[in-house]
């Protein structure tokens, strides 16, 4: 074999190594993060999602003879407390709202 076909071949072997060694490291990169998403999601923003809704629930009882005054009680329920606790409950564990969206657009 010549040289330069020697060279050609270790060239090329040599790619084509970094490159699948590049998606290997890239793909464990995406997953950690969404680990890590997970993780924080469960540990911080589920419960912290549970108080805020809570809070809603209060804010919106102590609201509602205004809300009754000036016709809106459906919104007012929608804003203080059924979001916060569709953002709690029914978001995927990890998702952020936007993500969930596309995914269910996607189906």
């Amino acid at each position: 074999m010549s040289f330069w076909k020697r060279a050609v071949m270790i060239l090329t072997v040599a790619a084509t190594m970094s490159v699948s060694t590049q998606v290997l490291a890239a793909q464990q990169y995406k997953e950690s993060r969404q680990t890590q998403a997970t993780i924080a999601d469960a540990v911080i923003a589920r419960p912290l999602g549970i108080v805020v809704t809570g809070i809603g629930a209060v804010l919106f009882v102590v609201s509602l003879p205004f809300s009754a005054l000036g016709g809106n009680i459906g919104e007012a329920a929608d804003a203080l407390v059924v979001n916060p606790a569709k953002e709690t409950f029914t978001r995927c564990l990890g998702c952020t709202s936007s993500e969930q969206k596309s995914a269910t657009n996607d189906i």
